[in-house]
């Protein structure tokens, strides 16, 4: 008897697989990429997901991309969002959707997850745990066992395959009840239950809706959201500007045919700028304007050098930097 388990990054689904795993079901843990989940490098006591999984569960950790879905998902999403950017019942219905694809290439006769009733106001309150089964087409094959006992029997624990006994009844938003239960079984090392989802972040949401608003949300787009200070100078033209080294460099390299990169003179400290989109010679300068501001400045201005990355033609432009009543109208 096989399973697949959904593996967030967080604690309830790592509980969930092991629960599982200790009535003798063979799991097949499943995490799935979206360019909006984050989990910094080595969050788990220095190791990664893979190693945690490996490590805490003695399996191999599967990752699925669905980059292009999630964003497609994004547009219109059927349930709508949450308090930000973040459509978590569509995003669960689209992840288990992808799983029961697989259910019949890892010979997996039912799927789990971490889920908790009552944990999170949007998508884990009865009905909506409910209505996620049922748009999966997954009814009677979806166990939850953190929450199994409050919630209608499924096929695996009527049938046998599952002994709900050894099933929890946890509910709400508390955390204590898992933490206990991981040190009992042994398991350290989690990150905080602060969340990865950027989508519930306020400030990437507020540059989210900016990006669909431009039509402009493309897997690159979105990816650069990530990194520095963001600024609106026209319907199809952002500014983005590097907070520090690690940013200046990765928008050095993520500069592609048709961008503009904006970068300092020898002799003056400032940040790398990236220029996206088409840009008219009254919006080159507002950049440098934009750029001099965060220039380490002895005087009231500085060259400011463009370089346009099609045709490799660079500018050397003599600006001051831009005030601060300006800026705040152009910042995202």
């Amino acid at each position: 008897m096989r399973a697949i388990v959904l593996v967030s990054g967080g604690l309830d689904s790592i509980l969930a697989a092991k629960i599982i795993k200790d009535q003798g079901i063979g799991i097949i843990p499943l995490n799935f990429k979206t360019p909006f989940y984050h989990i910094k490098p080595h969050s788990y006591n220095g190791s990664d997901l893979a190693e945690f999984t490996r490590n805490t569960l003695g399996e191999e950790l599967r990752v699925e991309d669905i980059d292009k879905d999630f964003v497609e998902l994004l547009l219109k999403p059927k349930y709508g969002f949450g308090t930000h950017m973040n459509p978590c019942i569509d995003c669960k219905i689209l992840m288990l959707l992808k799983s029961k694809e697989l259910m019949q290439e890892f010979n997996a006769k039912f799927i789990v997850t971490g889920e908790v009733l009552g944990q999170r106001p949007m998508s884990q309150y009865r009905q909506a745990l409910k209505r996620i089964e049922e748009d999966a087409g997954l009814q009677g094959l979806l166990l939850r066992p953190l929450s199994a006992k409050n919630l209608i029997p499924t096929v695996p624990e009527k049938e046998g395959w599952v002994d709900r006994e050894k099933l929890l009844n946890i509910s709400g938003r508390s955390r204590r009840l898992q933490i206990d239960l991981a040190a009992r079984l042994g398991i350290s090392g989690y990150p905080n239950a602060s969340g990865g989802c950027l989508l519930t972040d306020r400030q990437f949401s507020e540059r989210l809706k900016d990006l669909i608003r431009h039509r402009e949300p493309s897997l690159r787009n979105i990816e650069l959201l990530k990194v520095g200070r963001h600024f609106r100078l026209g319907e199809h033209t952002k500014l983005i500007v590097g907070r520090n080294e690690k940013e200046n460099n990765y928008l050095e390299e993520r500069a592609a045919a048709g961008d503009y990169l904006f970068v300092t003179g020898e002799n003056v400290a400032g940040p790398v700028c990236l220029g996206v989109g088409d840009f008219s010679e009254e919006q080159i300068m507002l950049s440098g304007r934009i750029a001099c501001r965060y220039y380490d400045l002895r005087e009231n201005g500085a060259k400011v050098f463009c370089r346009h990355i099609f045709d490799k033609k660079s500018l050397s432009l003599s600006v001051t930097p831009l005030g601060e009543d300006d800026l705040a109208v152009l910042r995202l």
